[in-house]
C-alpha cells in the first residue's frame, strides 16, 4: 500500500502511452489517416457480431469497432458511438496482397509481473448489527495495513436517485471510546456519528486508502432502470450525496453494483445495452478525473450471458476499474446439488454449467475491448454448501441446503477453516467434506494461487466480499496483499 503512489503513477502513464498506441481510446476519426488506397474489408452486416477491432466496409468507408456490437449501423453512431471512422476505402483484397495481422490491444496471456496494486474490499453498513463488525474491527484485524480501497455497501437507489439506505448506521449510531477507531467516544450532540464519522477517523490514520460509496448490490439495483432513464439526473443525485457537507472529504469516489443491466437478478432488467454506459458516461461527466468512479459486474462467462447484454466494454472508458464477481456460480439453490465450487477460478470436470468460472470471465471481458489493468479478480470470504452428501469429491448429490450462521447454504470464511477444514482442490478454489457437508470456499493457499495467475495476466488486483467474513486477524485481506506485492 505504502508504494500504490508511485507504482500507480508509473502505471498511469505506461498505460496512457499503451493506450494511445493500441488505439483503444477513440477520439475524432481524423480524415487523413486513410489513404486513398485503403482497401475495404468486408461490409458490414447487420446479422454478424462484431468485438473490438474488427473492421467492416459500409457505403465505400473503413470502420473498426471499438467494442462489443451488433446490429449498430455504421455511420450512425457519431463520435462517441461503437464505431471508428477510418476513412474511405475502394476496391477488395488483393488476393496478391499479404495477409495482416492487426495488432492486438490485449496480450491474451497477459504480462507476467505487471499486475496492480489494488486490494480492495467491501465493508456492509448493516455488519454493525447482528455481525458485531465496526469499522474498528478494520484496523483491529490489521486489514487496513493491507487495503487500498473500502467499498461502502450499500446505498440505495430511489426515484432515479441516489440515497441513503440506513441513516442510523450510518450517521447517528453512538460509539463508545472502546468501539471507535481511535478510542475517542462520541459526544451526544457531535454533527456526524456512526460508520461515517468512523471511516472518517480511518483515513485520518491511514490517508492512502481510497473510501468509495457503492450503490445498488443485489437487493437496490431494482432502481437502476429509472435511473438510466436520465442518467445526468442521477449523476447529479449521487455527487450531492457524497459531496453532503457533513461529510464531505470522506469518499474518493462511486461505486455502482447493478445486478445486472439488461438481464435479470432479483428483478430483470430491460434498459437496453447503452443504458449502463449511458449511466457511466453521466457519472464520469459529473464527477470528474480527480475522483473514482468503479462498478462491481457480472463473471457470467456463457455465451449471450449477463455479460454479453450488459454493455460493459461500451461503458469500460469510463470507469477506473471493473470489480468482476468472479463467485456465487454454483450454491445450494440448486437443491439436490450436483456440488460445485462456487469461485472456480478455471474450468473443470463436471463443471455443471461452461463459462461459469473466473478465467472465462476475464477472457470475455477482455475480448469486448476491456484492458486488463481495469479488471479486478473478486474473492468471497464465505463459503456456500449442501447437506446430506455422501461423497467428499466434487459432483455429488445432496438433500438442502448445509445449515449456516445468517443463511442456509451460506457461512463465513472463519467459520468454515476451524469446522469444516478443507480436504480438497477443484477449478483453482477449496472444497471441504465434513459430517455429510460438502462446502467450497477460497483460503490463503488458493488465494495465492489465484493472485499469481490475476498478475500473469495483467489484471488490476483483486477485491473481496466481505470484510466481516474474515478472521479476527485478516488471514484473507493479508493474503491477499501478499500475493498482489
Amino acid at each position: 500500500m505504502r508504494r500504490l503512489k508511485s507504482r500507480r503513477m508509473i502505471a498511469i502513464m505506461f498505460t496512457a502511452l499503451a493506450v494511445l498506441a493500441s488505439g483503444l481510446i477513440y477520439t475524432v476519426a481524423n480524415p487523413f489517416s486513410a489513404s486513398a488506397q485503403t482497401v475495404c474489408s468486408d461490409a458490414w452486416s447487420a446479422s454478424k457480431v462484431y468485438v473490438g477491432g474488427d473492421k467492416a466496409s459500409h457505403e465505400g468507408v473503413e470502420y473498426r469497432a471499438k467494442w462489443w456490437t451488433t446490429n449498430e449501423k455504421p455511420g450512425t453512431t457519431g463520435e462517441w458511438g461503437v464505431w471508428e471512422s477510418l476513412g474511405a476505402c475502394g476496391g477488395g483484397t488483393d488476393p496478391t496482397d499479404p495477409p495482416t495481422t492487426e495488432e492486438p490491444t490485449e496480450d491474451p496471456t497477459g504480462n507476467p509481473g505487471q499486475g496492480g496494486d489494488i486490494n480492495a474490499a467491501y465493508f456492509t453498513e448493516w455488519g454493525v448489527y447482528g455481525r458485531n463488525y465496526h469499522v474498528k474491527n478494520i484496523v483491529s484485524s490489521g486489514s487496513a495495513e493491507d487495503l487500498t480501497h473500502i467499498n461502502y455497501a450499500f446505498g440505495n437507489v430511489k426515484n432515479g436517485q441516489c440515497t441513503m439506505d440506513d441513516s442510523y448506521a450510518a450517521i447517528d449510531k453512538a460509539y463508545t471510546a472502546d468501539q471507535s477507531v481511535d478510542g475517542v467516544a462520541d459526544n451526544w450532540d457531535q454533527p456526524l456519528r456512526g460508520n461515517f464519522n468512523q471511516l472518517l477517523k480511518l483515513k485520518e490514520a491511514y490517508p492512502d486508502i481510497k473510501i468509495l460509496w457503492s450503490f445498488g448490490g443485489w437487493t437496490y439495483s431494482g432502481g437502476f432502470g429509472q435511473a438510466a432513464q436520465n442518467p445526468a439526473a442521477f449523476a447529479e443525485s449521487c455527487y450531492n450525496l457524497l459531496h453532503d457537507p457533513r461529510w464531505d472529504g470522506l469518499f474518493d469516489g462511486i461505486d455502482i453494483d447493478w445486478e445486472y443491466p439488461n438481464a435479470c437478478g432479483l428483478t430483470c432488467d430491460t434498459s437496453g445495452t447503452n443504458a449502463f454506459p449511458n449511466l457511466m458516461s453521466a457519472l464520469r461527466t459529473k464527477f470528474g478525473d480527480d475522483e473514482l468512479v468503479t462498478a462491481a459486474i457480472t463473471a457470467d462467462g456463457t455465451s449471450g450471458g449477463k455479460i454479453d447484454l450488459g454493455g460493459y466494454g461500451a461503458a469500460a472508458q469510463y470507469v477506473d476499474y471493473y470489480q468482476v464477481m468472479t463467485y456465487d456460480y454454483f450454491g445450494a439453490w440448486d437443491a439436490d446439488g450436483p456440488t460445485a465450487p462456487h469461485s472456480p477460478l478455471n474450468s473443470f470436470s463436471g463443471q455443471p454449467i461452461a463459462g461459469f468460472d473466473g478465467a472465462t470471465a476475464i477472457a470475455k471481458l477482455k475480448s469486448l475491448g476491456v484492458p486488463s489493468s481495469k479488471l479486478l479478480l473478486g474473492f468471497g470470504f464465505y463459503g456456500r454448501g449442501w447437506t446430506g452428501v455422501t461423497q467428499s469429491a466434487p459432483g455429488g448429490s445432496a438433500t438442502g441446503a448445509a445449515p449456516g450462521t445468517y443463511e442456509a447454504g451460506i457461512e463465513d470464511y472463519k467459520v468454515l477453516v476451524n469446522e469444516c477444514p478443507a480436504t480438497g482442490t477443484v477449478g483453482g478454489t477449496a472444497y471441504a467434506y465434513c459430517n455429510g457437508e460438502w462446502w467450497s470456499y477460497d483460503t490463503p493457499a488458493t488465494i495465492a494461487s489465484k493472485t499469481t495467475w490475476l498478475d500473469s495476466q495483467g489484471l488490476g488486483g483483486a477485491f473481496s466480499w466481505e470484510l466481516s467474513g474474515d478472521t479476527s486477524g485478516g488471514a484473507l485481506v493479508n493474503a491477499i496483499a501478499n500475493g498482489l506485492n
